[in-house]
């Protein structure tokens, strides 16, 4: 029909609109449960029409560690000095990943391999490179922040409760004579905000990065 929508297509559905839905399944659910078939229904599809955004579950797959991505940094303007990308890259994948904590075994075990997920991964490479980082020290650099943010951003939607071992109430009431430090500190809540430890230690990676590279042997 001229002017009218072509097979498999619906008004307002269209490939970020699968992927942030499928976002929020495997928020509740975990990626175990995400299917073509469950997700067609959250959009009121088809299970087959979404074939024509994403051509499998594997590719769903693939879209939802580029939807964290790019989500995270922004590709807009011109490249920014290293440092402040570096930074605001591990910050806005951290939050990211902190509202979508389902994905996070994925975005640990799943390479970037779309071609937009790829366009931030290169956007990164290019600002590192062009600051006078050799190639292989810049992808080292690059893993090497978005290992400790999957980590911490691990830790944090893991969390370890205001109960039970580990807690800061469990802490308060060891032996102080023995632990003064860790009483004092699970008494005043020193060292326990989860920001502050991850902006010392998004900090820490910068600073030692800004150094020359250590000669091997």
């Amino acid at each position: 029909m001229v002017g009218g929508r072509g097979r498999g297509q619906r008004a307002g559905l269209n490939r970020e609109r699968v992927l942030d839905v499928a976002l929020d399944l495997v928020d509740q659910d975990g990626t175990g449960a995400l299917t073509m078939r469950r997700l067609g229904a959250e959009l009121g599809v088809e299970a087959m029409t979404l074939y024509h955004h994403v051509p499998g579950k594997q590719a769903l797959l693939d879209g939802l560690v580029e939807r964290v991505l790019t989500q995270a940094l922004s590709l807009d303007g011109p490249d920014a000095d290293w440092r402040p990308l570096l930074r605001s890259y591990a910050h806005g994948l951290r939050s990211t990943l902190l509202r979508h904590p389902g994905v996070l075994p994925l975005v640990a075990a799943r390479p970037a391999v779309t071609p937009a997920a790829l366009d931030a991964v290169e956007h990164c490479l290019r600002a590192l490179t062009g600051a006078g980082f050799e190639l292989g020290r810049a992808l080292h650099a690059l893993n090497s922040l978005a290992l400790l943010v999957i980590g911490h951003a691990t830790a944090e939607a893991a969390g370890t409760g205001t109960e039970g071992p580990g807690s800061a109430d469990w802490l308060t009431a060891a032996d102080a004579e023995r632990y003064p430090l860790l009483t004092e500190a699970a008494r005043t809540g020193a060292g326990v905000d989860d920001a502050e430890r991850f902006d010392l230690a998004v900090e820490a990676l910068l600073a030692g990065l800004s150094r020359p590279a250590a000669p091997r042997g």
